[in-house]
């Protein structure tokens, strides 16, 4: 059984986001110290977002902050827009990256509303 300490996690995390700090948060209230990626400062790459897709078994749709005003500017908000346009505009503009994105040995998630997060700790967190 995983304990905290050996739960390797990371969190996609943006600072002026409220949702995010809740998320860091509860990780943190549960014992777990993620390895914090500020995708603003460091963002993913077109493969590393295809990945994090992945694992979240969604389409890249999921992942897009569709209330960011570049979304409707670049006109991703259109259902026809394909998912290799959705991905290479999140590298592109990081902004467009939803937040917080979790990811766990129980698996990877965007975590709105926060609660989510729980369903990916450990049994003994």
């Amino acid at each position: 059984m995983n304990t905290p300490a050996d739960f390797p996690t990371t969190i996609f995390h943006n600072p002026a986001c409220g949702t995010s700090r809740k998320t860091l948060a509860l990780l943190r209230e549960h014992g777990i110290e993620p390895t914090v990626v500020e995708y603003l400062k460091t963002p993913l790459d077109e493969a590393s977002l295809r990945a994090v897709i992945a694992e979240m078994g969604t389409g890249a749709r999921a992942l897009l902050r569709e209330k960011e005003t570049l979304a409707e500017e670049l006109g991703l908000r259109d259902a026809a827009r394909s998912d290799d346009e959705l991905v290479a505009a999140m590298a592109k503009h990081p902004i467009l990256m939803n937040r917080p994105v979790v990811r766990t040995p129980r698996g990877t998630r965007l975590c709105r509303p926060q609660e989510l997060v729980l369903e990916l700790l450990p049994a003994t967190a």
